[in-house]
């Protein structure tokens, strides 16, 4: 399809002057929405985006209809920003304005006074180009820094100098943000974080639809799609949305963590970098479950600060630790296939710690300690899953009648392998998490390690810091005191002379 490329051409295409007109962006992502809904189509309203169709959704799709600005509510790592990102995709694939328009401006109603001057002077043959929906997608993230210029604009010294014109001329205005995301969405993330003086600043914008720059009478009246997302925390950590623009808001959407381990799982198989340049890789889906399991217990630990979160982003990066120290191991060995371990779980900590906000409790333990816990819940839980019910007692004897096994973090599978058909009845275990003897031997090291682990877990089998599994923990004998023994008098030291 060829593009009109002046505003003559475009008056004799599709792009019809009574839609472009009276069409705002609000009427367009709705009626995008509507033909979207109307398909019934299998693909969700906003692909990659998972856990939200039965709750959040609903709510934006609602919001839309009604031409409302909204707010996205919500810890961190819900997946706020790629949702508002996502509303691009609602978006007409091609929108006309005059060329060389800071603002993009309508070629059928300009509201600056470049553009107005432009078609008096050229008419029909006023230049014309398109902009496609990512381009129509402005976003500011909120710092305490932004100031009124940032976002509405400024009078421009230099170039009401260059161009000889006055200062309160229209032509020596430097445009903000918002006049810039003219006709599109413009996104303002971590709302909370803007000074309440620049809040103030949107309220022109959302109700009456204009702005005034640097008090001079020069209204724009934009047209624009405003949405927003803040974290509940921001509201007394911060700074805080200030009431008036609150009641602006149209609608204000929570969104929330997945819900189930499946949800999550689906999430970090998404947005974890897992198909590496080498050999390939294949990650069990216990170490999956594994993995989402510590956020989940995370979430729920009382040590760790609830209003603060635990982001998704933390199993996301955590796989790709455990990913990168399998990788490691089998460039190391010159294995073929790269099979995560519940050990590389253990090496992954570095991607765990850091995004855990501890409460006192917590800091008196230490993040390391606290993760490793945390690690320790989720395998005992993933275990649950697959061995509830199974008779482990032939293995939990072999240990107790002073049997021990190393499974080195860094030690080649096939050595490991070796040892672990030592064990009594271990590897007839390992069809329940689908690995047989027909599996690589990559794949039945990691399951077999996982069943130990298990075991650790529960506190049937102990496990050194040398990764060395013995006989289950017994309870420490406590060495009585002397002066506690009834057989031995109570003697008062003697004074020294």
């Amino acid at each position: 399809m060829s593009f009109p490329r002046t505003l003559g051409e475009l008056r004799r295409s599709p792009f019809s002057e009574d839609v472009l007109r009276t069409r705002r962006v609000k009427d367009e992502l709705r009626d995008n929405l509507i033909a979207r809904l109307r398909k019934h189509s299998d693909d969700s309203i906003f692909p990659g985006i998972v856990g939200y169709d039965d709750s959040v959704v609903p709510q934006i799709i609602n919001a839309i209809l009604s031409r409302h600005n909204f707010i996205l509510l919500g810890l961190r790592g819900q997946a706020k920003s790629r949702i508002l990102r996502a509303l691009t995709s609602l978006l007409d694939p091609h929108m006309p304005y005059l060329s060389g328009c800071e603002i993009h401006d309508n070629p059928y109603d300009p509201i600056c006074r470049r553009c107005q001057e432009l078609i008096a002077e050229c008419g029909e043959s006023s230049a014309i180009a398109f902009l496609t929906p990512e381009e129509r997608y402005v976003e500011k993230l909120a710092t305490p820094d932004v100031t009124i210029a940032d976002l509405i604009g400024d009078i421009d010294p230099i170039k009401a100098a260059r161009g000889g014109h006055e200062l309160a001329s229209e032509l020596t205005v430097h445009y903000g943000l918002l006049p810039r995301a003219n006709r599109g969405i413009f996104a303002v993330n971590e709302l909370p974080d803007l000074a309440g003086k620049i809040q103030v600043g949107l309220f022109n914008i959302m109700q009456e639809g204009d702005v005034q720059i640097k008090g001079y009478p020069v209204r724009l009246p934009l047209d624009l799609a405003l949405v927003f997302s803040a974290n509940p925390e921001d509201y007394t950590a911060r700074g805080k949305i200030i009431t008036p623009l609150k009641d602006r808001i149209g609608s204000e959407i929570r969104t929330h963590y997945p819900a189930t381990v499946e949800e999550g799982i689906t999430i970090t198989a998404q947005e974890a970098w897992a198909a590496r340049d080498g050999n390939k890789a294949v990650v069990p889906k216990y170490v999956r479950e594994v993995v989402e399991r510590v956020a989940f217990a995370a979430r729920e630990d009382k040590r760790i600060d609830k209003r603060s979160g635990v982001s998704q982003r933390l199993p996301i990066s955590c796989m790709e630790n455990v990913i990168s120290n399998a990788e490691r191991r089998a460039i190391s060995h010159d294995e073929k296939v790269v099979v995560p371990r519940i050990s590389d779980i253990y090496a992954a900590l570095p991607a765990i710690t850091g995004k855990l906000e501890l409460e006192y409790e917590g800091e008196m333990k230490g993040a390391d300690f606290v993760a490793r816990e945390l690690i320790r819940s989720a395998i005992a839980k993933a275990y649950d899953q697959y061995f509830s019910g199974a008779n482990m007692q032939q293995v939990v004897q072999w240990f107790d009648l002073g049997g021990e096994m190393q499974v080195a973090e860094g030690a080649a599978a096939a050595d490991v392998l070796q040892s672990l058909r030592g064990i009594q009845g271990l590897m007839d275990k390992l069809t329940r998490v689908n690995v047989g003897p027909k599996d690589s031997v990559e794949a039945q090291v990691s399951a077999a390690e996982f069943v130990l682990e298990g075991l650790h877990a529960h506190k049937r089998i102990g496990r050194n810091e040398e990764r060395v599994f013995i006989a289950g923990e017994k309870q420490p004998r406590i060495a009585e005191k002397p002066f506690e023994r009834e057989d031995i008098p109570y003697r008062p030291r003697r004074p020294l002379n």
